[in-house]
């Protein structure tokens, strides 16, 4: 990676949880960080009590959040490339500028107290919906990603939907000397009466359309990571519920966005916003330009 891994700060528990795997991302690709601190509210974010209650305190200086998070990284990897930035603008915005000029863009999951968690959490998805790089939401407390030999877990789309998310998810899994599941979903069709004469199990086309689409969608990518273990995992049911469920084994799962040009909503999908509000590790978003 030339471009530089950006992480966003708030001096936040979950903002440091990220900034320390954007730490370690950057490390693994020989990658510059960069640490962003972008607010225009700060004044109103408040901070959470012991009993989860919301009080309105002072901010903490833009100065401090940024030294703290800086002093954290070179800590961790002492031989980083670190730079640090405050940007006085809406967080979304910025980070999403940011990532015009960023190889990979890493948020937490909330921010400093219940307002600050309801921001943030904003910020985060409107970035994964938005953003020109990949984007990843650090959630999940439950395991600490392995060294060496983990697991990424690749989203599988179609093959003209899936392709960069399956060389972003192969890439990652190579540099962590992890293996890759491929996650692919399928729907039993609605059959009220079967004839007796037909052959094959009810379902057997669509789980073995899910198989073909697995291999073609990893045929090329595969070719420039040879060494990473891949294995396919066809599920039936929803796409969804499947992709929870691994990411709960999971060090990294990996989805597909669309986006489309000058279209201005938010461009995630139903199964990219659930992995983002409920997995149990860090979510990467990729787009992909149609």
């Amino acid at each position: 990676m030339e471009l530089p891994v950006v992480v966003g700060v708030d001096g936040s528990e979950h903002s440091l949880a990220a900034l320390d795997w954007a730490v370690d991302e950057a490390a693994r690709h020989g990658a510059a960080l960069r640490i962003v601190h972008a607010s225009l509210w700060g004044a109103y974010e408040g901070s959470e009590s012991a009993a989860g209650t919301a009080r309105f305190a002072e901010p903490l200086p833009v100065e401090k959040i940024l030294g703290a998070a800086e002093e954290r990284a070179r800590k961790r990897e002492p031989r980083l490339v670190v730079t640090t930035e405050a940007i006085p603008d809406d967080p979304a915005a910025a980070l999403v500028r940011e990532g015009r000029n960023a190889s990979l863009l890493v948020t937490g999951s909330r921010g400093r107290g219940a307002i600050g968690g309801l921001l943030l959490g904003s910020v985060g998805l409107a970035v994964a919906a938005r953003s020109d790089c990949p984007v990843v939401v650090v959630r999940g407390t439950g395991h600490a990603p392995a060294a060496s030999g983990g697991r990424v877990v690749l989203g599988a789309g179609d093959e003209a939907d899936g392709a960069t998310a399956a060389r972003f998810a192969l890439r990652e899994a190579e540099v962590r000397g992890a293996g890759l599941t491929a996650v692919r979903a399928w729907r039993r069709p609605h059959e009220p009466m079967r004839h007796p004469l037909l052959t094959g199990s009810p379902g057997q086309a669509e789980e073995e359309q899910a198989e073909w689409i697995l291999e073609e969608l990893l045929r090329e990518p595969r070719r420039d990571h040879p060494g990473v273990e891949v294995t396919h995992e066809i599920v039936e049911g929803p796409a969804r519920k499947a992709l929870l469920e691994a990411s709960r084994t999971a060090d990294l799962l990996v989805v597909g966005a669309r986006r489309r040009e000058g279209h201005l909503g938010l461009q995630l999908g139903i199964v990219n916003h659930a992995v983002l509000h409920h997995a149990a590790c860090p979510v990467a978003v990729v787009p992909e330009r149609h």
